[in-house]
């Protein structure tokens, strides 16, 4: 049974009316005149998805990137990658089923992959706490991206999480000390590391296992700071106002791109990526293809510097800094006058009396 959106009742029911042509009298076998009507009724679909999905708004690019049917870490694990072995626990606690880890293969090269699992039915979804991942989880992939870098395996993230969870075991396990002790392993790995958003990409859970080289996102997927509902309960005191969160949030693949918050859009079927998976999965293995091709002729210290170059750009357009060729800092370049003013200001409670002293002085000599 297929599953729709509040927006997808036109489709729904035009996907209804084709079921029921092509087995009228729930025999096998199609007329002439049926397969003319069919034919017209499936352009319908694609005409009327196409429609919906070139113009969604932010709040229905969220609904989209949370679809129950959409394809999760799991999927893409079992399709792109061959030999995977799957390891588990963090040797402190225990072992955390929201984050799948293992090495495998990819075109016949070593990987490390990673992929935040929500799961697929409900049992799989309580078994994997809904993708919220647990201070355990963050640590066993410390754990294994460290032995990556080792032996130099490039590391592949797919990110698909609400955010970490925030029960208060996880809390009294130190998952805020975990999840800033992932970002910091990531950005001191000297390996290609790639990130895919394939859902969702909220909060500190997400950013954990995307401070990448290279930041990749599905189309419909979304990737902020905290969910359009809590956004909304927060500024508006109003849960409902989620449209108007996500449109300030911006979180949506292209606004992120124009940020350059994201490095590339992977493109989607219309009405989403669960209604052609096999094609949302080529254009993911093309996408991480070409990015670790690029990577190939670095050094393990030019790939560390451009990750740190790559974050460190973030923001310098209409931020502080205006620089952009002078990325490896984030201290504001000033120059002499600048510098000038700002050490007089700073010091004006010495400077000004003292050069009402040398005014005078220099009057009466």
């Amino acid at each position: 049974m297929k599953n729709y959106l509040n927006f997808e009742t036109d489709v729904k029911n035009l996907e209804s009316e084709l079921e029921k042509l092509k087995d009228p009298y729930n025999e096998e076998g199609l007329s002439e005149v049926d397969t003319n009507k069919i034919s017209k009724i499936q352009n319908e679909i694609e005409n009327k998805l196409s429609e919906i999905y070139l113009n969604l708004d932010p709040w229905q690019i969220a609904l989209v990137a949370r679809h129950e049917d959409r394809p999760k870490s799991k999927f893409f694990i079992e399709n792109l990658f061959e030999e995977f072995t799957p390891l588990s626990g963090d040797r402190y606690y225990g072992e955390d089923k929201s984050v799948i880890v293992g090495f495998a293969r990819f075109n016949g090269d070593s990987v490390l992959v990673i992929g935040q699992e929500k799961g697929e039915d409900l049992e799989s979804r309580i078994d994997r706490n809904f993708g919220m991942m647990r201070p355990e989880g963050y640590r066993k992939t410390i754990r294994l991206m460290r032995l990556a870098d080792k032996f130099n395996i490039p590391v592949i993230s797919f990110i698909d999480t609400p955010g970490a969870y925030p029960g208060v075991g996880a809390e009294e396990r130190g998952q805020a000390e975990a999840i800033a002790k992932s970002i910091e392993c990531c950005m001191d790995l000297k390996v290609p590391t790639l990130s895919v958003v394939i859902g969702e990409g909220g909060s500190g859970g997400a950013i954990a296992l995307a401070s990448s080289n290279k930041v990749l996102m599905l189309q419909n997927a979304i990737y902020s700071v905290i969910s359009p509902e809590g956004c909304a309960t927060i500024l508006w005191r109003d849960p409902k106002k989620t449209l108007e969160a996500a449109k300030a949030m911006k979180l949506s693949s292209k606004d992120l791109l124009d940020l350059k918050i994201i490095d590339e859009i992977i493109i989607e079927p219309s009405g989403g990526a669960h209604r052609d998976r096999n094609l949302v999965l080529e254009n993911v293995k093309n996408s991480i293809s070409n990015n670790l091709i690029e990577f190939k002729s670095m050094t393990r210290e030019e790939i560390l510097n451009h990750r740190k170059k790559k974050f460190l750009s973030i923001g310098r357009n209409d931020g502080f800094i205006n620089d952009q060729e002078n990325s490896h800092t984030l201290v504001m370049q000033q120059n002499l006058l600048e510098r000038i003013i700002k050490f007089i200001i700073k010091n004006k409670n010495i400077i000004i009396p003292a050069s009402l002293i040398i005014v005078i002085l220099l009057y009466f000599l």
